[in-house]
């Protein structure tokens, strides 16, 4: 079992578990403004909000540790995000007495530095619209040394037992280190103990369990029911947001996920924070995650998988099966 005292680790469970139940409070406050950034997807409240907390946790715990986020404060510092930082710095202030605009960007700005050999990367709320829709939604963080995802928590709200969407359940805790197998716990509240992950044991690529996005905009919806239906499945595909579909994925409550590319985004590049803390969960639960060309996830180039092209992940044994039905797709 991992050593869930060990310094990184106890950091990152306490820096996710505080995370979520912060998004909870945003949430439940109906504080849920936020802004359209410059690449056109959205942030909140607490997207920015929970980046300035775990920076600063970090800051506090690791010092010295490299931090590598999804956000940035350029958008608040403008007339339009005014309104935004003034939530962002009330929220803040209650973790952090005497916290002001400029200490909450400073710390959201943390998350703005370079890769380095060994670092943390984290997606405050992977899942934004999952999560202004009351849905599917995570707190990713991860840490990546040399190129390899080694240690890798999320933070569930909105699953429950199991690992299965429950949006008044107690919320799950997931945790992995490489080598050291793949945990959960409850969120809430936070004396549960640990409980080994595992994968489905379903054999059969009939009997499979397909999770894909619930934004259309983010896959190839056509393709995705090509493939389907070229794999013979007898379920339909279940929508959920996020990287929640990882936790399920280890938690044997689906088989296969499925990230292909949208048709107006042939170019795009799988972020970091995306993917790493799912992957290492669902490769230490006994599963197999490469891009939609069979090659395995590099997290050596930068703040984007470079050279990657989408995401399959799967519990092992259809792993190929997938592969062809997306290469014979043209996918």
């Amino acid at each position: 079992m991992i050593d869930m005292a060990q310094s990184e680790m106890a950091f990152a469970l306490g820096a996710v578990r505080e995370a979520a139940r912060l998004a909870q409070r945003i949430q439940a406050g109906m504080a849920m403004r936020g802004l359209t950034k410059s690449d056109l997807s959205p942030a909140t409240v607490a997207d920015y909000a929970i980046q300035a907390l775990v920076a600063r946790r970090l800051e506090e715990s690791l010092p010295g540790a490299v931090l590598v986020a999804e956000e940035s404060s350029e958008e608040l510092r403008t007339a339009e995000g005014a309104p935004v930082l003034a939530l962002v710095t009330e929220f803040l202030d209650k973790a952090f007495p005497g916290t002001n605009a400029d200490r909450a960007c400073g710390w959201i700005d943390r998350g703005a530095a370079a890769p380095a050999k060994r670092f943390w990367t984290l997606d405050p709320i992977d899942g934004t619209k999952g999560y202004l829709r009351s849905g599917q939604y995570a707190i990713a963080l991860a840490i990546i040394d040399a190129g390899q995802v080694e240690l890798g928590v999320l933070g569930c709200p909105n699953l429950g037992d199991h690992c299965a969407p429950d949006l008044l359940g107690p919320g799950s805790l997931l945790a992995a280190r490489r080598g050291e197998g793949a945990w959960a716990t409850a969120l809430n509240p936070d004396d549960e103990p640990f409980r080994p992950l595992r994968v489905s044991d379903r054999p059969e690529i009939y009997d499979a369990r397909m999770l894909r996005s619930v934004e259309s905009a983010h896959t190839d919806v056509d393709k995705i029911e090509e493939i389907a239906r070229a794999l013979e499945l007898e379920s339909e595909p279940v929508r959920i947001d996020s990287q929640a579909k990882y936790a399920m994925l280890a938690a044997g409550q689906a088989e296969f996920l499925l990230r292909l590319l949208s048709p107006s985004q042939l170019g795009y590049k799988e972020k970091i924070w995306d993917q790493a803390a799912g992957s290492i969960l669902l490769e230490e639960a006994g599963g197999r995650i490469t891009d939609l060309d069979g090659k395995p996830l590099e997290f050596n180039q930068g703040r984007q998988l470079e050279n990657n092209r989408g995401i399959c992940a799967t519990h092992g044994p259809i792993h190929d099966l997938v592969l062809q039905a997306i290469a014979q797709a043209g996918a």
